[in-house]
């Protein structure tokens, strides 16, 4: 069998960290992104060996043939979709970009993968904020109350994969991960925002006073569940990765000003919140570490430092980068 793995979103920071997890075993990546890779620092497969790794820049919503044609060429067996609009806030603004992206268009791949005799997995990369805010630990089967376009935008990407697989027993697991975070994010992400702002002597914005509650998970931890996921999860399932420990955003900002030594006061300014902001994503993911034996692994504390180790490394490239999102249609 091929060891092909098509990872679509491979710029992105849970793609590109995703694909340096398989490289690191040997596998074949062919990595399909609309935008051209960034710098090195936020990307990275490219800290390593990426030799088997191959780079298209197609976009899902205008490439779709050619990305159909890229797949029959490789008889991929396994595809991982990360791609998305995936900022929440600012789907306020252009909700027709992400219902574009994040249903029509993904709901237009899935049609045509649903005819491809050499797929074996499609693992659908789907988001807690489906859930809306949730007042406890919720599991996968839990109703979609969602509050945002965002939201709105991948409940309705993840209700039309069900029917694809109930009707057409289409190959697809699912994912939803916690926060993530860790070396290579975007720095428009509260951790590696909150680590270069204090870098650069800058304020950082606290929406709300930083009162909602999150748990953040480590990428690595990240990747190798969805690995687990991928290789062995039963196929129509969704499964929840996420640590047991929860914080809120002030405390998280905290704990980074105390690695970084700085006094938090001085650091940060209370900003309004963002429309529709849930308060809280709390995700039991009992089932994938009953079912699939998978653990994390990595503290937030560990995380952090090693997060702060790699904006001190890159800190030359990182300084001329923008630490606020720059939208795309």
């Amino acid at each position: 069998m091929s060891e092909y793995v098509a990872i679509l979103g491979s710029n992105s920071f849970s793609g590109a960290s995703y694909a340096r997890h398989l490289l690191a075993q040997g596998k074949q990546v062919i990595a399909i992104s609309r935008s051209p890779e960034p710098v090195t620092a936020l990307l990275p497969y490219a800290w390593d060996d990426a030799s088997n790794l191959r780079f298209h820049q197609l976009d899902l919503n205008n490439d779709l043939d050619a990305i159909d044609n890229l797949l029959d060429k490789y008889q991929v067996p396994t595809v991982v979709n990360f791609a998305a609009q995936s900022m929440v806030g600012q789907s306020w603004e252009w909700p027709e970009h992400w219902f574009m992206t994040n249903a029509v268009s993904t709901i237009k791949l899935h049609n045509r993968l649903r005819h491809k005799d050499y797929l074996d997995k499609y693992v659908h990369i789907s988001t807690p904020e489906v859930y809306g805010s949730c007042s406890g630990f919720v599991a996968e089967h839990d109703h979609y109350k969602p509050s945002t376009p965002y939201a709105v935008s991948r409940a309705a990407a993840d209700m039309s994969l069900q029917t694809f697989f109930d009707v057409h027993k289409f190959p697809v697991v699912s994912t939803r991960a916690a926060n993530v975070y860790g070396p290579g994010q975007q720095l428009y992400r509260i951790i590696p925002k909150t680590i270069m702002s204090i870098l650069l002597g800058r304020k950082l914005p606290l929406h709300g006073g930083g009162h909602s509650e999150r748990s953040f998970i480590h990428i690595d931890d990240v990747s190798s569940a969805t690995q687990k996921i991928s290789e062995k999860g039963e196929l129509g399932k969704c499964y929840h990765i996420s640590t047991e420990r929860t914080v809120t955003i002030r405390n998280l900002v905290e704990l980074i000003c105390q690695e970084m030594q700085v006094d938090f006061n001085e650091v940060c300014e209370v900003t309004d919140d963002r429309p529709g902001k849930d308060s809280a994503y709390l995700l039991d993911a009992s089932l994938l570490r009953n079912t699939l034996g998978w653990q994390d692994k990595i503290s937030l504390e560990d995380g952090i430092a090693q997060t702060l180790a790699w904006a001190k490394d890159y800190y030359s490239t990182l300084k001329n980068e923008s630490l606020d999102y720059q939208h795309k249609e």
